[in-house]
Parts: structure tokens; C-alpha cells; sequence
């Protein structure tokens, strides 16, 4: 028996494009004589379709697409994750495509309502197993949470008869997220003792990525074939009976890579199918010298192509000679047009337009954040006459604490390293250089800074990011108190700073531009915190 693991690309709403998608899949599935192709969860809609599914007429378009599919398809038995109405609920469904018919419908068991998920607010949950004949094979179909809740979905296939089992999947990338699908399936696998195919949605969507890294498990739960990561794809699969059990036979296994490599495919296909997907040219982004511009450049040239990619560097009065070179060194080796728009004169006349007002006020912060927003607003201005996205530089450690200019460096379409720690920048930088020199040694050695008043330094406003970042982790990602923050060795009194910055810049972070989810919590749709809210941890 040939088993095909159809990782595809699917596009929200292209409920055409992804049945295209699925039937070229399945033709080539053919092609290799596969006897069945699993798609990814939600294929024909594409995952999450959000508030999508409280439309009738979306529900109503899947579903005649479906029925046409089923007379388009060649001669194998396919399985497609769709959402499916029926007697006036709708369900997260798969169904089994045979003979231009669908031949039978698997109900979603288990509902995520947690993190990035909340399938309760659109879906009924199925209890019925669904256990189809392939090749004279059953197999027992079962998608994604099923796999996380408990046996019990794997226990109604194999009791209905599963000899092999099936597990559509939208599974979102965060850090070594790989190795945990990989664990918690093996275990599923052991415990009913049956082979199983694992197969992922690939490619970015909005904040989330999908990372594929499609699987096969045998029934001892040992991996037997891995499909690479971050690559759309059809990956055969093959099994055999050995003393009267279905056996998989081992196939390619493709590493699972660094924690730098995985971070930055991923960065680069979030970014890449941001601009795709909803039709920019390309990107803009302000080049500063710093490191963050520069990883942020280097990942939006490899997504897209130099010829995609526009860099602009707006020096100031505070802009070292230093940050003037390594941009320019940074847009010349990695071949983008480049440019350099002096800010001085705007700024001058920002603060000739404002001498009345600020008689008699000191300079502060203010004028820094005028600086920043007049570098905001010539980028958009280069986006609106050229249809080009602008890329925002600022990565989560700033983002955690605020430092940064609301409709100033926040102001932009995307947020590539917005879910990237300070800490994980450098070492993604000194990772990307491997692969050929685009980041100058002296960025990422530097000690860093905004550039917005004479010898400005990040350390002159947060405490050092290797004990930033841990801090950061602790509270928005574990949420661990101050209390159980200061119990792990970090200072009493840099744990209250940078908790009560964490909460008070809540109202920045919910005006930002969206931007690739990396972390098992990011700032976005994982964090729903309210912005007027007088609860204060670091008080206590």
C-alpha cells in the first residue's frame, strides 16, 4: 500500500486555488501509484478560516467544491479536511473521496479552544470513529486535537476495525514544536498499536506559520519518515504486511535542523507568504545600521528575491558614520536598491512648527519619537507610491517593554521579527552568515542603540538582554509571577521595572503590525490581555 502525505500551501478563502492544489496532488499521487493521499486539516478552506465559518455562503461554497472535486479526481481514494454542515451544526470534517463519490465523513472529536485556537466558537465536536477501506486496508481517520486529547479517538478506530491510522493536521510552528508533535504521536501510535501517517498544513498565514514536517509512525511508535519542513510537497509513504501486521517501510528522514534554522525558515516563509498571499509587489523597510534592520533585510531578500526589497537609510544628527557603513555594506551584498533620505532638515522644521507649544520644556523622549515617526512616515509614503509593504524592524524584547515609537518604527504591514527575543536576533544573525557574509561582523558585535539622542545606548534604558529576554519568557510566556521571577536569581528590582513595562505598554502592543508567531506565546491572538486593567503582579 502507497500512502501520499499531500503537505500543501493552502490559502484561506481560495477555496478554488486549494481544490487546484489538491488535485494536482492527488495526479501526482497517481502518478506514483498511490492507493490514498491525506491532505492537511481544513485543506479546502484553508486553516483558520476564523469568522469565515459563520458565513453560509462559505459553508455553502466548500461544500459544492467538494462534490466537484469528487468527479475530478483520478482513480485512488483521497482524504480532505473541510468544514461540514450538517443537521444544523458544523463540524471540522474530513471526508474519503472514492469512485467521483464521497464514500463516508469523520467528525473533528476533540475542539482546541486554547492558545491561537478557538474552534468551540465555530464547531460542534464529532463522536463517531470513521474507518474506511483502502487497498483492502482499513483505515481509521482522525484529525489534529485528536491526537493531543487523549487515546480515546485512536481507541474508537482501532476498535472500528483501523488497521492504520490517519491525522489531518494544521499544526502552527513555535520553537521545538517538531519534537513535541513527534513525542505525543508516538505515544498515541504505542498505545493503540497501530502504524500512523501524520500529515501537516505548510506555509504562513497572518501571524501563524505551518511548518509541515509531515511523519510516519510504526506501531511501536518509532519515527520511520519525516518530510522536510517548511517545503509544500507529496511525500510517498509505503507499507507492507510483515507476519500478518501493516509494517510502514522506512523512507526519507529529514533532519530536524538547529533552533536557528528552524526559526528562520520559518521567518522566512511567514514573511515570504505574508507579501505573496496578499498581493504586495514587494517590501520597504528603513535600514539603520543596527542588527535588527539587517537580520530583517537578509530574511525579507531571501523570501522574495533582492528585486522585491527596497532598503532606505534616514540619518539623523545622531547617526554614527559606523551605522552609515554597515547599511550601505549590508544593501550592497545582498543586491537591493538602496537609498538615503537625510531627516535633519524635517526634523528641524518639526521643531521650528513646535518652539511656541514647548517654550520653555526640556527636550526629551519627545523629540526622539518625532524622529522615529518621520522615518514611519516617509517609508509609508515610499509604500503608498510603490505598493510596496513596509517591513517593521523591532524584535520581542522591545516589543515586551515597549521600547518603541507608536506610528513611528511600529508603523508598517508586518512585523517580521516581532516574536524574535533580542538574544535569539543575534545568534539567528551569526546563523544566516554561514551561508555567505551579508551581516557585517561589527552590527552584531556593537553594543546596540536607537541612535535618537548623542551616544545612545539600549543599556541606558533596559537592563542587558541576557537577563531581559529570561524575564520576558518567565512572565508573558510561563506566566510566572514576580515573586517566582525573583526566586530564579534575577534582581527584585529589575523584575518590577520590567513587569510593570511589560503591562503598561499593552495599549502599544495592540496597534502593532502583525508579525510571525515563533514562540509557544507571542504577542497577538496567544495574549488577550486587557489594556485598562489595574491588576499589577510586580506590586505585590
Amino acid at each position: 500500500m502507497k500512502v501520499v502525505m499531500a503537505q500543501l500551501n493552502c490559502v484561506v478563502g481560495d477555496i478554488e486555488g486549494n481544490a487546484a492544489r489538491i488535485l494536482d496532488a492527488a495526479e501526482m499521487a497517481h502518478a506514483q501509484g498511490a492507493d490514498l493521499l491525506v491532505t492537511p486539516e481544513l485543506a479546502l478552506a484553508g486553516y483558520p478560516p476564523e469568522d469565515l465559518l459563520l458565513r453560509p455562503d462559505f459553508i455553502r461554497h466548500c461544500e459544492q467544491q467538494l462534490q466537484l472535486l469528487a468527479g475530478q479526481l483520478p482513480d485512488l481514494s483521497v482524504i480532505i479536511g473541510h468544514p461540514h454542515r450538517q443537521t444544523g451544526q458544523l463540524y471540522n470534517a474530513a471526508s474519503v473521496l472514492q469512485g467521483g463519490q464521497v464514500k463516508a465523513t469523520y467528525h473533528k472529536h476533540c475542539l482546541p479552544n486554547y492558545a491561537v485556537f478557538d474552534e468551540k466558537r465555530y464547531f460542534t465536536a464529532g463522536s463517531q470513529a470513521c474507518v474506511v477501506d483502502v487497498a483492502g486496508i482499513p483505515v481509521g481517520i482522525t484529525i489534529c486535537e485528536d491526537g493531543w486529547c487523549g487515546d480515546s479517538p485512536f481507541i474508537a478506530a482501532r476498535t472500528a476495525g483501523a488497521e492504520l491510522l490517519v491525522n489531518l493536521n494544521a499544526s502552527p510552528y513555535h520553537i521545538d514544536k517538531q519534537r513535541l508533535r513527534e513525542d505525543t504521536l508516538a505515544s498515541r501510535a504505542r498505545n493503540v498499536n497501530l502504524p500512523l501517517v501524520y500529515v501537516n498544513l505548510v506555509g504562513g498565514q497572518d501571524e501563524l506559520v505551518f511548518d509541515g514536517g509531515s511523519f510516519v509512525l510504526d506501531a511501536e511508535g518509532l519515527i520511520t519518515q519525516r518530510a522536510p519542513a517548511c517545503e509544500e510537497g507529496v511525500f510517498v509513504a509505503s507499507f507492507e504486511r510483515q507476519q500478518g501486521t501493516l509494517q510502514p517501510v522506512p523512507g526519507p528522514m529529514s533532519p530536524l535542523g538547529s533552533v536557528e534554522e528552524q526559526v528562520y525558515a520559518a521567518l522566512r516563509l511567514g514573511i515570504g507568504d505574508y507579501v505573496e498571499k496578499n498581493g504586495f509587489r514587494g517590501v520597504v523597510l528603513g535600514l539603520s545600521g543596527g542588527i535588527d534592520s539587517a537580520l530583517t533585510l537578509a530574511i525579507a531578500v531571501d523570501a522574495l528575491g533582492a528585486d522585491r526589497v527596497e532598503a532606505v537609510m534616514m540619518p539623523s544628527a545622531y547617526t554614527s558614520d559606523m551605522s552609515l557603513e554597515d547599511a550601505r555594506a549590508e544593501a550592497e551584498m545582498l543586491g537591493v536598491r538602496y537609498s538615503v533620505i537625510p531627516i535633519g532638515a524635517i526634523f528641524k522644521a518639526f521643531e521650528d512648527t513646535l518652539a511656541a507649544e514647548f517654550a520653555g520644556l526640556a527636550a526629551d523622549v519627545t523629540e526622539e519619537n518625532i524622529q522615529a515617526r518621520i522615518r514611519g512616515n516617509l517609508l509609508m509614503a515610499i509604500s503608498n507610491k510603490k505598493g510596496f509593504m513596509v517591513l517593521t524592524t523591532g524584535n520581542k524584547s522591545e516589543m515586551a517593554v515597549g521600547y518603541a515609537t507608536l506610528y513611528g518604527d511600529m508603523a508598517g504591514g508586518f512585523a517580521a521579527i516581532k516574536d524574535v527575543p533580542k538574544t535569539l536576533v543575534y545568534r539567528l544573525a551569526q546563523y544566516r552568515n554561514l551561508s555567505g557574509l551579508v551581516i557585517p561582523e561589527r552590527v552584531i558585535t556593537r553594543p546596540p542603540s536607537a541612535e535618537l539622542r548623542p551616544d545612545q545606548k539600549d543599556s541606558d534604558s533596559l537592563p542587558p538582554y541576557d537577563i531581559l529576554d529570561p524575564i520576558i519568557e518567565a512572565y508573558v510566556e510561563q506566566d510566572r509571577s514576580a515573586a517566582e521571577i525573583m526566586s530564579l536569581g534575577y534582581p527584585e528590582e529589575t523584575v518590577r521595572r520590567v513587569l510593570r513595562l511589560i503591562d503598561i505598554n499593552e495599549y502599544k502592543r495592540r496597534q502593532a503590525a502583525p508579525g510571525v508567531r515563533i514562540s509557544a506565546r507571542a504577542f497577538g491572538k496567544d495574549r488577550r490581555y486587557p489594556i485598562t486593567n489595574r491588576y499589577r503582579t510586580w506590586k505585590a
